[in-house]
């Protein structure tokens, strides 16, 4: 999968660019001319003086007052070369503080990724809290993104399974679990830093994180996470244990991938999360054991979608789920093991389709849902209806579309 990167910002380019001397001064006094002039003429109009005496002599006084007046715009002349100037000099000085910035930024960067590929564990979790404070303190965001792909980057690294407590494998175990040690610390710096509020310190919120094909066997919290920008990616991910918590997580914006992610164990957790816009992928994802709960989560707008997922163990609970509009797509679905609860879930608008979802397996519950609104679709699904939806669909049948087969069964 290709991410799409979102586009640079004008602030994120900091190259120095000045007008010439002779521009920039010409520019600026045929500005104060005109705005002299302007000021001259309505001052004339306001104070109606429509007329000029052409009769009138010059007196020393009034020489004395054109004197003065030639040397006041000298002056004035002279003050506009001078703020000139002085802007020029302040961008020159910004610009250099900001090469400077860089500078250090670069070498302490480097200092960093070095100490990552040190052969020891603690001087490579040294690297990563040094990289975490380089994205804290980076001078742009293309340099903050820089320090959040290199660590993304040594979480997707192969890594030797552990050997066991076997005496004999005694030193490759130890080494393994500090090893580990290094990739739950990134995991949980990643997540500390994008649940802070964005635009505050310390937060990551908007910029782009790739985790595809990552082993994620240790915590991650997510908790109260605003995904308004930026694409996230866990395709291709393995959740085999510990707990990745999403609660209270709200999606308005950007894309968030789960395609070809592994639930294997562990929980992961959607506990009220709301999905307000953007777009949420689980397509062709495996949820083979532990739990996912997106208890109480609120699908209200944006795009959702299980396409081709399969739910062959575990336990995925929809429960007390609010459908109430956008998009939420279980197409081709396959429910063939473990249990998957709607208990309770309201759907109330939008469109949600199990269309060709095949029902083999597993249990499917749907006790006590309701119907109200919008479209739910489970056009050319397969095998036997799930538990209490025929129950639960009752008189909203015109908001509910049924396979043929299941029809005659609905009372």
């Amino acid at each position: 999968m290709t991410l799409n990167r979102r586009p640079r910002s004008p602030s994120d380019d900091r190259e120095l660019r000045l007008w010439r001397v002779g521009r920039a001064l010409s520019v600026t006094f045929l500005v104060a001319v005109l705005a002299a002039g302007g000021v001259f003429y309505g001052l004339v109009y306001l104070l109606d003086f429509q007329e000029i005496d052409t009769t009138a002599k010059l007196d020393a006084k009034t020489l004395f007052d054109l004197v003065k007046l030639s040397f006041g715009v000298v002056a004035g002349a002279g003050a506009l070369v001078a703020l000139v100037v002085a802007y020029r000099r302040q961008r020159v000085d910004e610009a250099g503080a900001h090469r400077e910035a860089t500078r250090l930024h670069t070498e302490r960067f480097s200092q960093a990724v070095d100490k990552l590929g040190s052969d020891s564990p603690a001087v490579r979790l040294g690297g990563v809290h040094a990289l975490a404070g380089l994205a804290d303190d980076a001078p742009d965001d293309s340099l903050r993104q820089t320090c959040i792909d290199v660590l993304c980057a040594y979480l997707q690294l192969p890594f030797t399974p552990d050997p066991g407590d076997d005496p004999a494998h005694q030193e490759e175990h130890h080494r393994y679990l500090a090893l580990r040690k290094v990739r739950h610390t990134i995991l949980r710096l990643i997540g500390d830093h994008y649940r802070r509020p964005r635009g505050t310190h310390r937060s990551w919120q908007g910029c782009d994180l790739d985790l595809t094909g990552v082993t994620i066997d240790g915590d991650m919290d997510f908790r109260g996470a605003v995904f308004s920008g930026g694409t996230v990616t866990f395709s291709g991910a393995t959740f085999a244990d510990g707990a990745v918590s999403f609660d209270r997580a709200t999606f308005s914006d950007g894309a968030v991938w789960f395609d070809r992610a592994t639930f294997g164990g562990g929980r992961v957790s959607f506990l009220g999360a709301t999905f307000a816009g953007g777009a949420v992928f689980f397509n062709r994802a495996t949820f083979a054991d532990g739990g996912v709960s997106f208890f109480g989560a609120v699908f209200g707008g944006g795009e959702v979608s299980f396409r081709h997922a399969t739910f062959g163990g575990g336990e995925v609970s929809f429960g007390d789920a609010r459908f109430s509009s956008g998009t939420v797509l279980f197409l081709d679905a396959a429910f063939v093991n473990g249990a998957v609860s709607f208990f309770g879930a309201v759907f109330g608008g939008g469109e949600v389709s199990f269309r060709r979802a095949a029902f083999s397996g597993g249990a499917v519950f749907f006790n006590r849902a309701t119907f109200t609104d919008g479209e739910v679709s489970f056009v050319d699904s397969t095998g036997p209806a799930p538990s209490g939806l025929l129950a639960a669909v009752g008189t909203a049948s015109e908001a509910v579309v049924l396979p043929s087969t299941w029809l005659p069964l609905n009372p």
